[in-house]
């Protein structure tokens, strides 16, 4: 068990040390020996990871807590530096490691000629590897926030790591600003946990949750259940970090940044961390039925929304984005019907199919001189062969064609949701299956654009190449995870031994049979997700192999609704409307009204009056007697008409 914790620990520790000797030294020691400095920290923290994985799961030490040091005493509020070693923890801290050690080393091929000081980039990639382990670690909700603002922090930094770049910088702000937004509301949110359970550390919550089941709280005029205003609270702050719909809004734009960035933050880091927290508060959330509803809602609503959007997208990194975001949305699906065991099941492995669908664009791009633009290829596949085998896993993992990772996770949370045999379930069902559908249905019109038909820029075509091992090996290794983390997997985290597995680090309440029943949907209910599959692949094939004409002629007869998917249901237009510019106006009254009008005015309006003051003074100095003699003359005279008439 100690030797355990330790390993544990220094898998934590390790990336913070690679990015501070990279970022401190870099400029000295140049780029080569600061990128294979953070290499080797993020190797050596992926082997104790493993480590710590087996140590736990053998030695039956889980959960366990491994105090660092103590960090806020004020009155009754008390928070430490401690690392929560239970299986939740440790399998994130796992997968976050090797995505990220692989998205390291496919990054010296990468960015290899970037003009940009590259032992920057690889610090902040360490630095955000940091701060997710600092969160999926945490023993309390303070040390959490900490790290849900670090990774918030390095996204910025690594988005905008182009800051020459008006795109990247514009990109970097609004991912931060909108999940500011809804940090607010998870910051309420555990406030109102330490008033109503007087402690922020994880396992003193949960023990109280069953007495605060009845506690109300005076809201607008009526009363809550405070475990419910908590709850959403908290879904809220995971829907900004997650890109939930209504925050959704930065993630697409997200692309700006490097592919490795993306890749990292679509599959290991950021963006997992909603979800994460969900699974982390699940013995709160079990007892907030409403909330759970509404995570359903917005769940179930976003991945149909986010794939459609996704079935338009000319931008090959764009796509694959919108479908991060559909498959965010099939997580907390899971989460609103207590499946909690298979969202974090779907979060494992789609790390691996969405990490290699990443680096595989990434190569993509890197073959065609970084042109993004799918409707500017066509017929790469003889050029980039092993690229493209790569993305035929990683699509069919997505897709969840059978027996790759998508297949056994994805199916798993469409049958939970089935099986919750709720209203808001069976919604869940509908649009995940639909979703299904047009997911395959975008995954093969990318590889359909990109890798077949005619070259459709013959420049581009002449001078694609295939990347170099130092990109291909990472892409090669994540793809074995495509294919066998769901077989693997699914028995210890959905299967009969996800009791055991978990140890109790996923809490379902008495009344929660939903992981009991996963396998006890119709058989046609079961084979739906499939069928539907493979029924994607065989539309994609029809519109932009056997009938490439036709997505044009659909295009142009539906125009409007073409262009409502093109422009992502005119959710950033709607946005300016209602905030950007009314803000921007009122900015701007106040910077040339208030700020230049009024409170830089008055200073220097004081400034001209003295001044002018000054000036009048001086000329009354004259120096000669007489009239000085003649102004005290006029003053007395004034004195003693003011004593005589005025008495």
């Amino acid at each position: 068990m100690q030797a355990a914790l330790i390993l544990f620990a220094i898998a934590i520790l390790a990336p913070l040390g690679g990015a501070a000797i990279a970022g401190l030294t870099g400029r000295r020691i140049g780029d080569g020996p600061a990128q294979t400095i953070t290499i080797f920290f993020m190797g050596v923290a992926t082997l104790c990871s493993y480590g710590a994985l087996i140590g736990g799961m053998t030695t039956g030490g889980m959960p366990g807590v491994a105090l660092l040091a103590h960090w806020v005493d004020a009155g009754s509020f008390h928070a430490n530096w401690a690392l929560r070693f239970d299986t939740l923890s440790v399998t994130m801290t796992a997968m976050v490691l090797t995505v990220s050690l692989l998205v390291h080393i496919y990054s010296l091929g990468y960015m290899a000629h970037d003009a940009m000081p590259r032992y920057r980039f690889f610090s902040y990639l360490s630095l955000f590897t940091f701060a997710m382990l600092m969160l999926v670690s945490s023993n309390d909700l303070i040390q959490l926030f900490f790290g849900w603002e670090g990774v918030g922090l390095a996204s910025y930094l690594l988005i905008g790591y182009w800051y020459n770049k008006p795109a990247a910088t514009a990109a970097a702000i609004k991912a931060f600003v909108v999940n500011r937004i809804a940090d607010l509301f998870f910051l309420v949110g555990i406030g109102l946990i330490f008033v109503t359970f007087g402690t922020v550390q994880y396992d003193d919550i949960f023990a109280m949750v069953p007495d605060q089941i009845q506690t109300g709280y005076q809201l607008f005029g009526s009363t809550h259940s405070m475990l419910e205003i908590i709850a959403t609270l908290l879904f809220i702050g995971a829907m900004g970090k997650s890109a939930q719909l209504f925050l959704h809004t930065w993630l697409p734009d997200a692309m700006e940044g490097p592919t490795p960035v993306s890749a990292l933050i679509h599959a290991a880091t950021m963006v997992t961390a909603g979800v994460f927290l969900m699974a982390r508060m699940s013995p709160l959330v079990e007892f907030a039925p409403d909330t759970r509803i509404f995570i359903v809602l917005i769940g179930a609503t976003t991945c149909f929304f986010a794939a459609t959007v996704g079935l338009v997208q000319p931008d090959i990194k764009r796509t694959i984005a919108y479908s991060t975001c559909s498959q965010l949305g099939y997580m907390f699906m899971a989460i609103g019907v207590g499946a909690y065991q298979a969202a974090a099941f779907h979060l494992t492995t789609h790390a691996f199919f969405k990490a290699l669908l990443f680096l595989g664009a990434g190569c993509v791009i890197h073959a065609v001189h970084d042109e993004q633009n799918m409707f500017r290829m066509g017929g790469l596949w003889k050029k980039i062969p092993v690229t493209y085998a790569m993305m035929w896993i990683g699509s069919l993992a997505l897709a969840g064609v059978f027996p790759f990772a998508g297949y056994w996770s994805k199916d798993a949370i469409l049958n939970a949701a089935w099986v919750s045999h709720s209203s808001i379930g069976t919604y869940g069902w509908i649009m995940g299956t639909i979703t299904a559908f047009i997911t395959a249905l975008y995954s093969w019109r990318l590889i359909f654009l990109v890798f077949h038909g005619q070259p459709r820029d013959m420049h581009l075509h002449e001078g694609a190449h295939e990347s170099p091992p130092v990109m291909l090996v990472p892409v090669v290794l994540l793809s074995i995870g495509a294919v066998l983390a769901g077989l693997v997997l699914a028995p210890l985290y959905i299967g009969g031994k996800q009791a055991a597995f978990w140890g109790g680090a996923i809490f379902n309440a008495p009344g929660n049979t939903v992981m009991a029943s996963l396998e006890d949907v119709p058989t046609m209910i079961g084979l739906m997700p499939s069928i539907v599959g493979l029924l994607g692949i065989g539309v994609a094939y029809f519109l932009y192999i056997a009938r490439p004409e036709l997505p044009a002629s659909l295009a142009a007869s539906f125009r409007p609704a073409y262009l409502f998917l093109l422009n992502k249901w005119y959710f950033d237009e709607l946005y300016d409307h209602i905030f950007v510019r009314p803000y921007r106006a009122i900015a701007r009254a106040l910077w040339k009204g208030v700020d230049e009008g009024v409170v830089e005015k008055i200073p220097v309006e004081l400034a001209r009056v003295t001044w002018g003051s000054a000036v009048v003074a001086t000329r009354t100095q004259t120096g000669s007697i007489a009239v000085y003699a003649l102004t005290m003359l006029v003053g007395l005279v004034v004195l003693v008409t003011t004593v005589v008439f005025f008495q």
